[in-house]
C-alpha cells in the first residue's frame, strides 16, 4: 500500500514536472521566432553583385568605400568573385539604398544587391525544412 501510494506520487510528480518543462520550451520557442523590428543592436547581412570584373585594388577601393558609409558594420570585397559582402545596422540605413549610392558613387552601373529567393531562404536555414525541429517551430509559428 506504501509503495503503491510513492510510486503513484512520483509519477504524478514526474509528469507534473515533465509537462511543466514542456511548457517552458514552448514559450521559449515562441518567443524566440517572433519576428521583431530592428533596433540600434541589430546587425544585417547584404551582398551586392558587381557585373564586371574587378581588380585587387579595385576590391581595395571598394571596401574603403564601404566603410565610410553610414549604418556600415563590417566588409568583405572579393576580387575574384566581383561581389561584396556587408554586415550593416538595418536602423539606420537600407542595404538597397547603400547599393544604389554604390552604382552611382563608385561608377559600377551594372552592381546589383542580391536578393535570395525564398527557396533559397529555406535552403539557407539552419534549421531544415525536413527536421523534426523545423516542424515544431512551424507548428507553433502557424498555432500562435
Amino acid at each position: 500500500m506504501m509503495k503503491s501510494k510513492l510510486l503513484k506520487k512520483t509519477l504524478i510528480t514526474s509528469a507534473s514536472v515533465f509537462l511543466l518543462l514542456v511548457a517552458v520550451l514552448c514559450i521559449h520557442i515562441y518567443i524566440v521566432t517572433r519576428p521583431k523590428a530592428p533596433t540600434a543592436a541589430t546587425l544585417a547581412m547584404a551582398r551586392i553583385d558587381i557585373k564586371q570584373p574587378i581588380t585587387y585594388e579595385d576590391a581595395y577601393n571598394i571596401t574603403t568605400w564601404m566603410y565610410k558609409q553610414q549604418g556600415v558594420d563590417h566588409v568583405l570585397c572579393n576580387a575574384a568573385m566581383d561581389n561584396i559582402v556587408f554586415t550593416f545596422h538595418p536602423a539606420l540605413v537600407d542595404a538597397s539604398a547603400i547599393a544604389q549610392q554604390f552604382r552611382t558613387a563608385v561608377h559600377y552601373e551594372h552592381a546589383v544587391r542580391y536578393i535570395p529567393t525564398e527557396k533559397e531562404m529555406q535552403g539557407g536555414c539552419p534549421v531544415a525544412a525536413t527536421s523534426y525541429t523545423y516542424k515544431i517551430y512551424s507548428f507553433f509559428r502557424h498555432t500562435f
